[in-house]
């Protein structure tokens, strides 16, 4: 026997190992009727290096087991429903620790696999469901839609774009509904106190795109016409550098970017596009761009201009900077 063929049973020992701890680890969690915040974390610090090390078979078991508890390791449940549809299937169909931006998210992410899946969902909010018909069959949701219409006083048939931009307006509603009490904080604090990214988010949220440019200004420590600049443009580019800048995570980043440039967003392959493209950005490239615009925004004549831009109705997409991080298409 070679020393290759004692490596190879080392491994295979190994694995065994890794896999029976992981199954024995989550077994034991899964029996108790009511675990603490140690026992949770000590879960989530077991089992999460294990992870790599063991089958499909193992992880399809922890899925399984997992998906039935509302108690369940958070970041256990977002790894394991971020792998492949046959492991992630039970807490994609289950799971009461996911979300539903995490269900947007992992839809973003992954696809119609992972979306029909969810759509098994019991209790689904309404808005996620009519973005999985719209993503999974667009026509046949048009032609509903113009039965609908057709059936009240509207005569007019809707356009093929209609759906999708209908599903948008819904999750935009779930967004908006699952921190409407922050909100209403933000509201009463003017934002004071908040994460540069909750005052984004808020004000996002909140549909006035006045109340995002000041925001944005605020946290980056730019001018309102640079702001404008940066929302105002045809395409994501420069609001991802921004958020870049900030090192914010990815998801956040794409529920402001969806939130603002929405009609940017209109299938997964779109929202996947951003995402590899934001991990893509070094954020010191990013970081660059942002002491750019400060300094622009020191200058005054530059400054003058741009406010004179911010304070008419002409587009700012054409500005040069728009371009240079990673067009949209």
């Amino acid at each position: 026997m070679s020393s290759s063929d004692f490596r190879q049973i080392a491994m295979r020992t190994e694995t065994r190992k890794a896999e029976r701890l992981f199954r024995a680890a989550i077994s034991a969690f899964c029996s108790l009727p009511r675990p603490s915040r140690r026992e949770i974390a000590q879960l989530e610090d077991l089992a999460l290096p294990l992870f790599d090390d063991v089958s499909d078979e193992a992880l399809r078991f922890g899925a399984a087991a997992l998906s039935e508890t509302e108690y369940a390791p958070r970041q256990l449940v977002l790894r394991l429903a971020d792998a492949k549809v046959d492991v992630a299937a039970p807490l994609l169909i289950r799971s009461v620790v996911l979300t539903d931006v995490d269900l947007i998210a992992i839809i973003g992410r992954h696809g119609l696999p992972h979306a029909r899946a969810i759509a098994r969902r019991k209790d689904l909010n309404p808005a996620i469901s009519h973005l999985i018909r719209a993503l999974e069959r667009p026509a046949l949701t048009v032609a509903q839609d113009a039965d609908k219409a057709a059936e009240k006083t509207a005569p007019t048939k809707p356009k093929p774009g209609e759906a999708a931009d209908d599903a948008r307006h819904r999750l935009r509603a779930i967004m908006a509904d699952r921190h409407v009490s922050t909100t209403a904080a933000a509201k009463q604090t003017g934002t004071r106190g908040c994460s540069p990214y909750q005052k984004l988010r808020e004000t996002a949220l909140s549909g006035n795109t006045a109340f995002f440019k000041t925001a944005l200004a605020d946290v980056l420590q730019i001018d309102f016409a640079t702001a404008h600049s940066i929302v105002a443009a045809e395409d994501y580019s420069r609001l991802l550098a921004a958020l870049r800048a900030l090192d914010l995570g990815d998801d956040p980043a794409f529920l402001i970017a969806v939130t603002v440039f929405p009609g940017l967003f209109p299938h997964p392959q779109a929202i996947r596009l951003f995402l590899d493209r934001y991990r893509l950005l070094p954020p010191e490239v990013a970081r660059n761009q942002l002491s750019q615009w400060q300094a622009e925004a020191m200058s005054p004549g530059l400054r003058d201009a741009r406010q004179t831009t911010a304070n008419s109705d002409v587009p700012t997409g054409t500005q040069p900077e728009a371009g240079k991080f990673f067009k949209t298409s």
